[in-house]
């Protein structure tokens, strides 16, 4: 079991962030990014997951400069909440979200190397950070929505990325995650027989093979990176 602490971002903004010790000295660190349901109890989960891997897991609050302290379920309600939520931290500001972000990954420094990993709009933030916060070694999005647009196919990862996308997923036609691998001959992609959202058992698309098969994976690419 973790706790939520504070952390602050370059902007002198004051977040919470779910953070998961190892029982032991930590192999490293691990950013956690949230779905568009907050730092709720899947989220903390998933940090807790990786914790009992050996790393040192923060799972930062990326909704806190539009509502404070939200956990959402994945009623279509919870949906509809979330997606208003996620609409209002991308109308923030440049750099927005991103330096909430850094402040979690320097925070994070402190177990060793920090990989990052994000699902849903996680996955999206998770590659905005692979391209431009400090001080990452590994990024891991899932499905991340929006990854395979034009606009963030454009973007330049400064670390090694590890891209898991589903054959079902609606959000992200597959035509547009064959012009990501294109265009991104260096980042490693997997594709699963699945829908959108299959890393959580907390959803209906869960689908637990995949999700066994893509955290082998990550857990792997973090081991020979995060190192």
């Amino acid at each position: 079991m973790g706790q939520f602490i504070d952390l602050t971002a370059k902007d002198g903004f004051t977040f919470p962030a779910y953070v998961a010790e190892p029982a032991g000295q930590p192999k490293g660190a691990v950013v956690v990014v949230q779905e568009i349901f907050g730092v709720n109890s899947h989220i903390r989960s998933v940090a807790d997951g990786y914790a009992a891997e050996g790393y040192l897991a923060v799972a930062p609050a990326t909704f806190q400069r539009v509502k404070p302290d939200v956990e959402l379920g994945y009623t279509t309600e919870d949906m509809n909440a979330g997606f208003a939520l996620k609409t209002a931290v991308e109308a923030l500001p440049a750099p927005g979200v991103l330096q909430d972000l850094q402040a979690a990954v320097e925070y994070a420094a402190r177990g060793g190397k920090v990989g990052i990993v994000g699902y849903c709009w996680g996955g999206l933030l998770t590659w905005r950070a692979a391209a431009g916060v400090s001080g990452l070694s590994a990024a891991a999005p899932y499905y991340g929505g929006g990854v395979t647009t034009p606009e963030e196919i454009a973007r330049q990862p400064k670390v090694p990325v590890l891209a898991h996308f589903a054959t079902e997923d609606h959000w992200i036609p597959l035509d547009s995650v064959e012009a990501f691998k294109k265009a991104h001959p260096e980042v490693e992609v997997h594709l699963y027989e699945a829908h959108h959202g299959f890393n959580c058992d907390q959803r209906g698309a869960y689908n637990a093979e995949a999700a066994k098969v893509a955290r082998e994976r990550t857990l792997k690419f973090f081991a020979q990176h995060l190192a």
